[in-house]
């Protein structure tokens, strides 16, 4: 495919799409301060709703007043919020229905971004669901969990509400700080699942140490000179700040890179290509990918052991 090029004769991109899981006030707002300080502009995902039932992961949502005038401040800074799910638990159609016109509501216009939540059964192609062929048989068998927010028999079905409004849905997670040169598709169509308009990908920065790992010095300088994109993945609500997270984030906010939020970033590339479904072999190739990655660090965790 023909390599990406940036705006103002950037070197590179790079986002982070932030996991809203255990994500407070008190935890959050020293990192996106920092981030700002930095001329950071990026994701975070929300839940417009508190969970009426047991939580999942914990953490706040905009019905919590501190934490939405948090949002809103963020929003005026220029980051962009995104849709983690409406809640903290599995949504029916009706609770989608409030989560996403309260989302509206609050930040005046509907979610771009959607990632779907572990645990919730209105998940979208979630589970075996993400997969086609054999990678999608055998997933099924461990699969224990159910999601059908794409099957318009479900109390749990939202795909038409996701079609409407949702840009991008995020999909595979690779351990690699270039996340196009992972995958070179995105952001792309899948004619088998017709309920969301694009699919991206992001890079795994979840937890202190990987994320530390990932922006090591060596990966930035990699990202530089390969003209790649990066969309870190990440939970603020668990990362610690530390100071050598701080050096690094510093230093790659010297580079020559072109620091927006994750929606922006995706429209820029695919400006740049024909956004169309992908064919049985890409997507083949995209998934094949996306288990190999999996397998090597799982690999890497036991021989270190």
């Amino acid at each position: 495919m023909k390599k990406t090029t940036w705006p103002y004769n950037k070197k590179f991109a790079f986002t982070i799409v932030d996991d809203t899981d255990e994500g407070t006030t008190e935890k959050c707002v020293p990192i996106y301060n920092f981030l700002y300080d930095n001329r950071y502009l990026t994701t975070k995902t929300v839940w417009p709703l508190s969970p009426i039932g047991a939580r999942i992961s914990g953490g706040e949502s905009l019905e919590d007043v501190p934490y939405r005038q948090f949002i809103l401040n963020l929003q005026h800074r220029g980051f962009e919020i995104a849709l983690h799910g409406v809640a903290d638990e599995s949504s029916t159609r009706e609770r989608v229905i409030k989560g996403f016109n309260f989302f509206n509501q609050v930040l005046g216009h509907y979610p771009n971004i959607h990632v779907n939540h572990f645990g919730q059964k209105d998940c979208l192609y979630w589970g075996h669901k993400r997969f086609n062929g054999l990678i999608k048989f055998f997933y099924s068998l461990k699969q224990k969990r159910t999601y059908c927010g794409d099957e318009n028999n479900s109390k749990y079905f939202w795909g038409d509400i996701c079609k409407k409004h949702i840009k991008y849905v995020r999909n595979f997670t690779f351990y690699d700080i270039n996340t196009l040169n992972m995958d070179p598709f995105m952001p792309y169509c899948d004619d088998k699942k017709p309920y969301v308009n694009n699919w991206f990908s992001s890079s795994d920065g979840s937890g202190t140490s990987r994320l530390t790992s990932l922006l090591s010095e060596k990966n930035q300088d990699r990202l530089c000179e390969e003209g790649g994109a990066c969309i870190v993945y990440t939970h603020f609500g668990t990362i610690d700040l530390n100071t050598r997270l701080k050096e690094l984030l510093t230093r790659l906010a010297g580079q020559a890179g072109w620091f927006v939020p994750a929606t922006t970033l995706l429209d820029h590339i695919g400006s740049q290509h024909t956004v169309r479904p992908l064919g049985k072999t890409a997507i083949s190739t995209l998934q094949i990918k996306w288990l190999l990655s999996q397998l090597a660090i799982k690999t890497k965790k036991r021989w270190s052991h």
